[in-house]
C-alpha cells in the first residue's frame, strides 16, 4: 500500500467521498506529496536562513506554507505536503484553511474586534457577553458558568494561580479592606502583603514558560535554566505499567502511594498550599497517564485540606480525548475549582464556578487586553462546527480504530516500541521508543515519507491530529509508520 501511495505522491490526488473531511476540504490530498529528497528542502532552508537574521528560529525544523496547507495536510516552502498528526503542538482543531473559520474571520464582528481591539477589562465591546455566551461558555465544563479570558496557555495558568492566591487570602482576611502593613510591605516584595503561599505541581508536568507557570513546570531542564523560580513544592505523578489491564494491582498501589505522598506534603508543608495543578495527561513530560482512581483521589484530598484544584486542559481540552474536556473521563463527584484552556480553542483562559474566585477589587486580575475578542469569535466558530458535526464522538471512534492499528504495529516491533497508551482516550495516543536516538530517527524518516509527528518526554512519540482526522487518514498514517519501523 505504501508503494502505491508513493507512486501518486508527485501528483495532487483529489478525494471525492462524502466523509466529514471532504465536506470541508473536497480538494484535500489523499496521500502525502513529496517533491524533495530532504525535509527541509532547499527553498525551506533558504527561507529559514533569511528569517534567522531577524528572529530566533533555532527550534525551527519545518517552514510551512500556510496558504497552500489544507485540511489534515501541512505544506512547506518546497511544495511538500505532509499528513500532519502534530498540528502545531495540538493547536489546530478543524484543519488548515477551514472554510467555516475563514467565514468567521471575514465577518463584520471579527473585523471590528481586530481593528478596534478593546482593552477588555476597562472598555469591553457591547457584544462581548454574546460572543462568550454563544461560544466559550457553551463549551464550559460541567458545573462552570464563569470565565476569565487571557492571552495564552501560560497566561491562563498564571491568572488561575493569581485567582487561587487572592481567594485563599480573602478567606483568611475576612474583609475587603487591606491593612496599612499589607499595602506598604508588598511594595518591597515582602510579607504580609506579598503572599508566602505556594502552588503545588507534579513531577514531569508542564504548565507554561512565564515566571509563575514556569515554577510549576517540571518536564525538561532546558525550559527552566537561568530563570529565577519560586521555591514551590512538587509531588510524584504515577508511573504506570502497560498494558493497564495486566498491571491493575501494581498500578493501583503506585497511584495510592502518590496520593499518600501528596497528602503528606500538604499536611507537612510549612506554607499554605493555595492550589494544586495537574494535567489529565502530562503531555510535554512524556504523555504520562493516570487512572480515574488517582484523579478522584486528588479531588478528595484537595477538598479535605481546602486546597484549590486546577486542571490544566490547555493541551487535552476541546475534544481530542473523546470527551470535550479530558477530566470528564474521571467521573468526579465534585468538579475542579478551575479548568484552564487554550490551543485547540485558539483562545485562552480559565473556567470556574465559585464567584469568590473573582477578586472583589478592580485591577487585581488585569492587563491591557485580558484576552482577545477575535480569538473568542474563532472559538465560537470552532465550537459550532464541533457540535454540528459531532466531532467529539467521531474522534472517540477514530481513536479506537487508530489505537487498534498502533497496537498491531507496536506488537510487531517489540524491540523498538513499548508502553502504548491512550486506549479509549480519543486520538490522544502515545507510545515509547527504545531510546531517544531511535525515536528521533523515526520522526525524521516519517517526515521524509510524508508524515509529521511530534515527540515528547525523553523517548516518546505522541499524536495530536485534528478533530477531522478520519479512518482514511489513520490508514495513511499507520501505513507509513509500519514501513518506516520495518527499516529502522
Amino acid at each position: 500500500m505504501l508503494k502505491a501511495l508513493k507512486q501518486t505522491s508527485k501528483v495532487s490526488v483529489r478525494f471525492n467521498s462524502t466523509s466529514i473531511t471532504a465536506r470541508y476540504f473536497p480538494n484535500e490530498p489523499i496521500s502525502p506529496v513529496i517533491k524533495t529528497d530532504t525535509i527541509p528542502g532547499p527553498a525551506s532552508k533558504k527561507t529559514n536562513e533569511e528569517l534567522g537574521k531577524i528572529y530566533d528560529n533555532s527550534a525551527t525544523y519545518f517552514v510551512a506554507d500556510y496558504f497552500k496547507s489544507l485540511g489534515n495536510y501541512l505544506s512547506d516552502s518546497d511544495g511538500n505536503k505532509l499528513l500532519d498528526v502534530y498540528c502545531q503542538i495540538s493547536s489546530i482543531p478543524l484543519g488548515y484553511n477551514n472554510p467555516k473559520l475563514i467565514e468567521a474571520a471575514k465577518s463584520e464582528e471579527m473585523i471590528s474586534s481586530i481593528v478596534n481591539r478593546p482593552a477588555l477589562a476597562c472598555f469591553p465591546s457591547n457584544n462581548y457577553k454574546d460572543i462568550l455566551e454563544d461560544g466559550l461558555l457553551k463549551a464550559a465544563p460541567p458545573g462552570m458558568k464563569k470565565i476569565w479570558t487571557s492571552l495564552s496557555g501560560s497566561d491562563a495558568n498564571e491568572t488561575a494561580y493569581k485567582a487561587a492566591f487572592m481567594y485563599q487570602h480573602a478567606k483568611l482576611r475576612q474583609s475587603d479592606n487591606f491593612t496599612t502593613e499589607e499595602l506598604e510591605s508588598v511594595m518591597n516584595n515582602e510579607g504580609p502583603g506579598a503572599s508566602d503561599m505556594v502552588i503545588l505541581s507534579f513531577d514531569k508536568g508542564f504548565h507554561g514558560r512565564t515566571f509563575g507557570s514556569l515554577s510549576t513546570t517540571r518536564s525538561k531542564a532546558i525550559h527552566k535554566l537561568d530563570i529565577p523560580a519560586f521555591p514551590w513544592p512538587k509531588a510524584s505523578f504515577p508511573q504506570l505499567k502497560y498494558p493497564l489491564e495486566e498491571f491493575e494491582s501494581e498500578n493501583r498501589k503506585e497511584e495510592q502511594n502518590c496520593l499518600d505522598e501528596l497528602e503528606s506534603i500538604i499536611e507537612k508543608s510549612p506554607k499554605k498550599i493555595a492550589a494544586i495543578i495537574v494535567e489529565p495527561v502530562q503531555s510535554e513530560g512524556g504523555d504520562n497517564h493516570a487512572t480515574n482512581f488517582f484523579f478522584q483521589g486528588l479531588r478528595d484530598i484537595t477538598t479535605k485540606h481546602d486546597v484549590l484544584f486546577i486542571v490544566d486542559e490547555v493541551q487535552t481540552g476541546v475534544g481530542a480525548t473523546g470527551k470535550f474536556w479530558a477530566h470528564e473521563h474521571w467521573n468526579l463527584t465534585n468538579p475542579p475549582d478551575m479548568v484552564t484552556f487554550s490551543k485547540k480553542f485558539q483562545a485562552a483562559g480559565f473556567y470556574f464556578a465559585n464567584p469568590d474566585l473573582q477578586p472583589k477589587q478592580p485591577y487585581r486580575q488585569f492587563n491591557t487586553w485580558c484576552g482577545d475578542p477575535s480569538k473568542a469569535i474563532l472559538a465560537k466558530a470552532i465550537y459550532k462546527e464541533i457540535e454540528s458535526s459531532d466531532l467529539v464522538n467521531q474522534t472517540a471512534e477514530v481513536g479506537d480504530y487508530l489505537y487498534k492499528g498502533l497496537k498491531t504495529i507496536t506488537n510487531k516491533f517489540p524491540n523498538i516500541y513499548k508502553n502504548l497508551r491512550g486506549e479509549n482516550y480519543g486520538t490522544f495516543i502515545a507510545w515509547d521508543v527504545v531510546n531517544a536516538d531511535i525515536r528521533n530517527k523515526i520522526l525524521m524518516k516519517c517526515r521524509l515519507a510524508g508524515l509529521n509527528m511530534g515527540g515528547c518526554g525523553d523517548y516518546s512519540i505522541r499524536l495530536r491530529p485534528t478533530l477531522l482526522f478520519e479512518k482514511k487518514h489513520a490508514d495513511v498514517f499507520l501505513n507509513i509508520l509500519e514501513d518506516v519501523s520495518s527499516k529502522v
